[in-house]
Formats: C-alpha cells, structure tokens, sequence
C-alpha cells in the first residue's frame, strides 16, 4: 500500500476545527514543522493538542499557539516558552501538566488499545488528589482544576490510575521512512514520535528520506508501518532545515 502524498495541504485536508493531535518532538529535536506550519496556514483551529512541551523559539507548535489557534495541551513541560505561560495565566489556554513518563506511557497505552493504567508517578500530590490548575480566570484564581484520580494498592505500594490516549491525528517527523509507512528516528529525535504516531487514529508522517520497501532493513525499523497511514516525503531544504535552540561552544 504506497501512503505517500503529494504534499502537507493533501496530507492534512481532513484535520478539522476542534481536533485533537498528537505530535512528536522535544524541544527542536524531531518536530514536524512541515506539517505544523502547513496546519497553521490552513486555518484550523480549537485544536487539542498532546505534546511534551508546546514549541521553541517561534517555531513548532509555538506557530499555531501563538496564533490562538490551540485550545487545550495535554503535555509535561513549559519551559522558555513565554506565550504558552502567558496564554496559560492568562486563562486563554488550558493546559493538563502531567508527569513525562506517565504522558510517554499514556500515549503508548492509547496505541496498544490498552484503556488504562497503574503508575506510581503522582502518588501523593495533586496529580492523584486533584486540584491541579488546568484553566485559570485571568484573574489569579482557578476556573477549572483536575479531578482525582483512582488510587489502589499493589503489594502495599500504592498507584494511581492513568487512562491511555487516542486522538484523532498524529504528526511525527522521521528521518526515514518507505512508502509502506515504516519508519526510522534519529538518535533524539525518537523521543515521543514513535508514541504519538501510535495515539493517532489516523498518524501523518514526514520523513525527510523517502526509500522503497525493502530497503530498510526490517531490524531497523523503530516504527511500522500499521501505524501509519500518510508519508510526506519532505525536500532536502525542507529536510535540512533544522534549529538550535541553545548553542553552546568553547572559548
């Protein structure tokens, strides 16, 4: 089955207002900035996204937050990123702050068709008992918090329950992939790609080597095919256009 498309607009024409997606990367490391910036340019909007973080440096999905056109994040980190914080505080955005090996293990939970699980992680804290932020009023108080969560016992160690995710999209960026829809990452940038293109009921990959099948080793492959139902083969400017989000060099 060849699922390579002729271009970002073709591969993302179904997304629609109010979708939720989830989508690769950590910081500038394997984002699909192809397909985020083609999303942006399309216009959809009140998009639930699930991420580690939401965007750097004016790029990623930072793109599509910046232009209001996120409603909901479901990730594990802010960090530098000022607009998400403001939108945040602001009340304009919300935001599902979850530990990140329980997020890694929700999405790959959600892909697996396993509806729940049991973690340690947030035993003890608000992320079990509730009360988390997840939309202020723009005026310092809470408008929305989290809910609690199931607790049980194991063994005399408690955990508390997570529920796996599916969304409707998932965008990943691979560094090669055939037109089967098997993929390959590189090195750090097989963070949460692999997890997010699992999520996904319908998962777009951009790749930025398209080979045939068979050309990859089956060894090889971090991510197969069943996953995947649409390859966009990236050009080389487009494949090479990479950012640094803190260079560091010696004197």
């Amino acid at each position: 089955m060849d699922k390579v498309v002729a271009s970002a607009a073709q591969a993302l024409a179904d997304v629609h207002d109010g979708a939720s997606l989830a989508v690769g990367g950590f910081g500038l490391s394997g984002v699909p900035d192809v397909l985020i910036n083609s999303l942006h340019e399309l216009g959809v909007t009140d998009l639930r996204v699930v991420s580690n973080n939401c965007g750097a440096m004016d790029s990623g999905l930072a793109v599509l937050l910046a232009a209001g056109r996120i409603a909901r994040v479901t990730g594990s980190y802010i960090g530098a990123n000022k607009e998400f914080a403001r939108q945040y505080l602001a009340g304009e955005l919300e935001v599902e702050l979850i530990p990140q090996g329980s997020l890694a293990e929700r999405l790959r939970a959600g892909g697996a068709g396993i509806p729940a699980f049991y973690t340690p992680a947030g035993v003890g804290t608000q992320v079990a008992e509730g009360g988390l932020p997840w939309r202020y009023d723009g005026e310092g108080g809470v408008a929305l918090a989290s809910p609690p969560k199931e607790v049980r016992e194991f063994e005399g160690v408690e955990y508390v329950l997570e529920r796996g995710i599916r969304t409707d999209f998932a965008l990943v960026r691979a560094a090669k992939g055939d037109r089967h829809g098997n993929l390959v990452f590189n090195k750090s940038s097989r963070n949460f790609n692999p997890l997010a293109a699992m999520a996904g009921r319908v998962t777009i990959a951009e790749v930025e080597e398209l080979v045939e099948p068979g050309e990859i080793d089956p060894d090889a492959v971090h991510l197969p095919g069943i996953f995947v139902q649409r390859v966009l083969a990236l050009t080389h400017q487009q494949a090479a256009d990479k950012k640094i989000e803190q260079r560091t060099v010696s004197t």
